[in-house]
């Protein structure tokens, strides 16, 4: 078996007794296609529903769509034994420290899915106090399935398109081979007081709240002169 010699291989020299017997390839293009069909026909989701959306995840899960023949049926009950979190339903800031902490105990490879207008930018609920405009603000998503609450087609349609993200992917630049990227690794835990706090954000919060005093001591010292006259 031949293929045409192109980049690195095209400096081998196959002697022609051989031309029909060898195939020149690297590590890359021989590993990437047997992992990517190994990981994409055996993701295992994680049974974790916030609202309404988890009603047609849960419909999606039945006989009657047959998730098997993704080869998604397996939902698994504990983050350690799961690779895809579908975030179904409205993220509410006293869930975000729960959701992220669950998302850490995944092992990577790991994939988040927003399923939903809650879960990817807020829905209804968007000028809410207490709901989270999209998850994505705390963890990286892959597919956003779109919908209020979406169909279980639209669900598998999101699956599939995971399934065609996980076929482009390669060994050599995925992130949870990359220490460096910033999608691997832990992810900090918003803190819930008052209100929800990214932790990753403390400098700019503090920042902030320095011009907002400092601006309040502006104002204080313009009005305090024009009250005494």
């Amino acid at each position: 078996m031949t293929t045409p010699a192109t980049g690195a291989s095209a400096d081998v020299a196959v002697p022609e007794e051989l031309q029909n017997n060898v195939w020149i390839t690297n590590i890359a293009k021989l590993l990437d296609p047997a992992y990517n069909w190994a990981r994409k026909n055996s993701v295992w989701p994680m049974v974790f529903g916030l609202a309404c959306c988890a009603i047609e995840m849960i419909c999606t899960a039945s006989s009657r769509y047959d998730l098997a023949r993704f080869g998604m049926e397996v939902f698994r009950a504990t983050p350690r034994q799961s690779d895809l979190m579908i975030v179904s339903g409205t993220v509410t800031k006293k869930m975000v420290p729960t959701i992220v902490r669950l998302y850490n105990q995944m092992p990577e490879p790991r994939y988040v899915m927003a399923m939903g207008a809650c879960a990817s930018g807020g829905g209804p609920f968007k000028e809410g106090y207490t709901v989270v405009d999209g998850i994505d603000k705390f963890l990286p998503v892959d597919v956003y399935v779109p919908g209020c609450p979406p169909t279980p087609q639209a669900l598998i349609n999101g699956l599939i398109a995971l399934q065609e993200k996980i076929d482009q992917q390669s060994l050599a630049t995925v992130p949870w081979y990359r220490k460096d990227d910033p999608t691997a690794g832990m992810v900090e835990i918003p803190v819930l007081g008052p209100d929800l706090v990214d932790v990753r954000q403390i400098d700019i919060i503090k920042a902030e709240a320095k011009k907002a005093a400092q601006l309040a001591e502006v104002e204080t010292a313009v009005t305090e002169p024009e009250a005494a006259s």
